[in-house]
């Protein structure tokens, strides 16, 4: 018998074309999955233009439009099977412990978080003899269920009171507590002004170490110390400073790829010794109210945008202030006079990080969903279920954008009216 391979044209253009039914199915078969590049049969590496991520040769990164890329349904389904499809890992006896201090704004991890644990991945599977275990220690409330799919392998949970609010102090003897009963050999902290950059140079100083701070790289050193060497911004992010990677870390966002082949453990974790309370000279005085129109749209978690859908901006006005949301807007709805410039959103505007992003009669144009591609949540009211918004949208409610913002202000004032009776 002849073993020389035969190509199948027609499933060769079944797995080029991204719309047919049995797209999926071939690539499947195939062994290709997501694969963005293969070799030809001519020796030519072929590139897929529509695969997520896909660098087109201008240098510009392309988005697909069919909602696969941007979590819509597509999105959904393939996010589902890849949780599936991920390697379970246990780790019995670790070598040494990467302890991670993940800040959890809003009570889950953040993708700054999932960058980091990503990191903290790096230096603990660096040795496939001799593995690491990543140590998560997590204070106060937090509403997280995938600490095992960001890669941690062990949770330490701190939910004691004092640690609730700006605690640096006793979040600090906390700490000291873990490095003095399991002696990490990395601490990894998020560099940002919600906490973790106060609390990682807290702990420097509290270890006697030369923090690293800034970092955004590191790359494997046989001649350092500890076998890492980082590179970190500096002089105001103007220039890259290299130095062997110390114990303490403080990592920009993207520092890594956060992890999304594995499933690990998060075994539940707790100290033998009793944590010493600390006096703390600090008196958290709680959260300070601020108005959502002062608030900066590239800062705000929670934006309600307008676009050529929205028919009465009056009450869309109304809605965004009882929601307590800052205000976006299309290009189209600023063009038009309804907002200002300053809240135009996308890549011709500001690019926006909101956890919860409420597109309200916006279609969804290709500069739009580039400056919304980094929201965690998207919420569209359309009138067209084809648009790409909607495709986008992690929930979509399909209908007058004006009765449904009427009905949420509704149920709030109702929410707010009982809250009040009770107390």
């Amino acid at each position: 018998m002849n073993e020389i391979k035969r190509r199948d044209p027609r499933k060769e253009w079944i797995a080029r074309n991204r719309l047919h039914p049995q797209h999926l199915e071939v690539l499947a078969e195939r062994g290709q999955g997501a694969a963005s590049e293969w070799l030809g049969p001519n020796g030519v590496v072929r590139k897929n233009p529509h695969a997520i991520g896909f660098i087109g040769p201008n240098g510009v990164k392309r988005i697909d439009r069919s909602g696969a890329q941007q979590g819509g349904q597509a999105a959904g389904s393939t996010r589902q099977a890849a949780q599936d499809s991920r390697r379970n890992v246990t780790i019995e006896a670790p070598a040494f412990l990467v302890a991670v201090v993940p800040e959890l704004s809003g009570g889950r991890l953040s993708g700054h978080d999932k960058d980091l644990l990503g990191l903290a991945r790096r230096l603990a599977d660096a040795d496939p003899e001799r593995p690491g275990a990543v140590l998560a220690v997590v204070f106060g409330e937090h509403k997280e269920e995938g600490f095992g799919e960001a890669g941690i392998d062990r949770l330490l949970h701190l939910d004691d009171d004092a640690y609730a609010g700006f605690a640096p102090e006793a979040r600090l003897a906390a700490l000291s507590a873990v490095e003095r009963e399991l002696a990490p050999r990395h601490w990894l902290l998020p560099d940002s002004p919600l906490g973790g950059a106060d609390l990682g140079r807290r702990l420097a100083l509290r270890l006697g170490e030369r923090p690293a701070t800034g970092v955004w790289q590191i790359e494997a050193d046989g001649e350092a110390p500890l076998g890492w060497r980082c590179t970190a911004r500096g002089a105001a992010e103007s220039l890259d400073i290299q130095r062997p990677l110390p114990r303490v870390a403080l990592a920009l966002a993207e520092c890594a790829e956060p992890v999304d082949e594995t499933r690990h453990a998060a075994e539940p974790l707790s100290l033998a010794e009793a944590i010493p309370s600390a006096f703390s000279r600090i008196e958290d005085l709680g959260q300070v109210a601020v108005d959502p129109a002062g608030v900066a749209l590239a800062e705000a978690e929670f934006i309600v945008s307008g676009g050529n859908g929205v028919k009465d901006w009056d009450g869309f006005h109304h809605a965004a202030r009882v929601l307590g949301a800052t205000e976006g807007a299309s290009r189209v709805a600023v063009d038009d006079g309804f907002m200002e410039r300053h809240r135009q959103v996308g890549a011709t505007g500001t690019w926006v990080t909101a956890r919860v992003y409420l597109a309200v009669g916006i279609s969804g144009a290709i500069q739009h969903l580039q400056g919304i591609q980094s929201c965690d949540k998207v919420v569209a009211i359309n009138l067209d279920p084809g648009c790409d918004m909607i495709k986008r949208a992690d929930l979509a409610v399909v209908s007058d954008s004006g009765e449904i913002l009427a009905a949420l202000v509704a149920k709030v004032e109702q929410q707010r009216g009982g809250q009040r009776d009770a107390a």
